[in-house]
């Protein structure tokens, strides 16, 4: 029997958000060579204002948490719309990925905390 396993559904990373849509921003996300999971942690490229992979050792902008992810995204060869979660809203903390302390300071001058 083959046993298959979801991935984070659209929305599931969200405990709460600020009144309607208020705690979302529609994003571009630089060309990814991964599949990029919903809860992903995002940095924002200081030279062309894409959102890419929150990278703590980086230099370009994506050192900085920028949003969380709302919804998985495939593989992409050019920039592609997504959707990230910007401010004031709390999180699951199990279901972001790439979370480490710096990145978690970063969330919370966002206002969005990890619970």
């Amino acid at each position: 029997m083959t046993i298959k396993t979801e991935g984070v559904h659209a929305g599931e990373v969200l405990l709460s958000e600020a009144n309607g849509t208020r705690s979302r921003e529609d994003i571009t996300l630089a060309a990814t060579a991964a599949v990029l999971p919903a809860g992903q942690l995002l940095g924002k490229v200081t030279a062309t204002g894409l959102y890419a992979p929150y990278a703590p050792a980086a230099a370009d902008g994506t050192e900085v948490v920028a949003a969380v992810l709302y919804a998985p995204v495939g593989i992409s060869a050019s920039p592609q719309r997504s959707v990230g979660i910007v401010r004031d809203a709390e999180v699951k903390r199990a279901l972001l990925t790439g979370l480490d302390t710096a990145g978690e300071t970063d969330l919370l001058a966002l206002g969005i905390l990890a619970r």
